[in-house]
């Protein structure tokens, strides 16, 4: 969540999870105020400046692959698999990363999208995302029937979003 919050341009400031017990009184406490403290010196959250990016972070929590691989983190680290290989956690954790933001990146587009029919460029104007990298997102889109070419205006190809 910390990792998607810092892509949103949110920032991981913003939340915290603690483990704490009920006996543990006074460092709850603490806890809270330090997070007050941190949410204070942030300012107000405007949550509708980032409607496009909190749908897309919802959109990513539920997304299958990150859930999937969420799910199965601690066992594919710490056990081997049926060919007696662990996998190394640092690969997983960067494997993790990045199919953590091509899942945000597809999720920002698919917001943008709900706008209407929008070329290329502007969708990477709208959600900040490369123009490069919108076409490697939007080619996966259109593979899993969530996007389509509508049509052109002029020469510029314009899509919209699919209904899931």
């Amino acid at each position: 969540m910390k990792r998607l919050l810092d892509l949103s341009g949110i920032g991981q400031g913003r939340m915290a999870l603690k483990w704490v017990s009920a006996a543990e009184g006074q460092l709850f406490a603490n806890i809270v105020s330090e997070l007050t403290e941190t949410t204070k010196s942030l300012g107000p959250f405007d949550a509708g400046q980032y409607a496009m990016q909190l749908a897309a972070i919802e959109n990513v929590i539920r997304a299958p692959r990150m859930r999937w691989l969420t799910g199965v983190d601690l066992h594919v680290t710490e056990h081997e698999n049926v060919y007696g290989d662990k996998v190394d956690p640092a690969e997983y954790h960067r494997m993790t990363e990045l199919a953590m933001q091509d899942e945000y990146q597809k999720a920002l587009i698919l917001e943008s999208l709900k706008e209407g029919p929008l070329s290329v460029r502007e969708m990477a104007a709208k959600t900040g995302i490369p123009v490069y990298s919108v076409s490697l997102r939007l080619n996966d889109l259109e593979r899993r029937g969530q996007a389509e070419l509508k049509g052109f205006e002029g020469t510029t190809a314009k899509f919209v979003r699919l209904a899931a």
